[in-house]
This record gives structure tokens, C-alpha cells and sequence, in this order.
């Protein structure tokens, strides 16, 4: 079974961030896809068995905050 959990990141603005995050994110357990809208500043992972706070945790080592 496939989970999908939302984040707000207010700081996401541009390509380099869509990159960062991404790259970031995509190493965390569990995850199989990340989408970054930078319009909307959500960031969506998709996977099995995700970790609410490893994500956070990603997003937080790209340089961002998960709101």
C-alpha cells in the first residue's frame, strides 16, 4: 500500500530548491517520488511506510522548514 503525505514549505521558490529538496527527500526510507510545486510551496512524497519525521527531517537538510 502506497502512502502520500503533504508538506507546506513556504521557502520553496525556484528550480535549485525543487533540486535540493528532491535529492534530499528521495534518500529517505521509504520514499518512491517527490514533487515539489513551487506555486502552490507544497512539497508531496509518495512511498510505503514513510516516516513523518525523517521527511521533515530531509526537507530540514536541504534547508528548509516543513510548516
Amino acid at each position: 500500500m502506497s502512502d502520500t503525505i503533504s508538506y507546506s514549505v513556504p521557502g520553496v521558490s525556484c528550480e535549485h530548491c525543487r533540486t535540493a529538496i528532491t535529492q534530499e527527500v528521495s534518500g529517505a526510507r521509504g520514499v518512491e517520488g517527490v514533487e515539489v510545486d513551487l506555486d502552490a510551496k507544497i512539497v508531496t512524497v509518495h512511498g510505503t511506510e514513510l516516516d513523518d519525521a525523517e521527511l521533515r527531517a530531509a526537507i530540514d537538510e536541504a534547508g528548509y522548514e516543513a510548516a
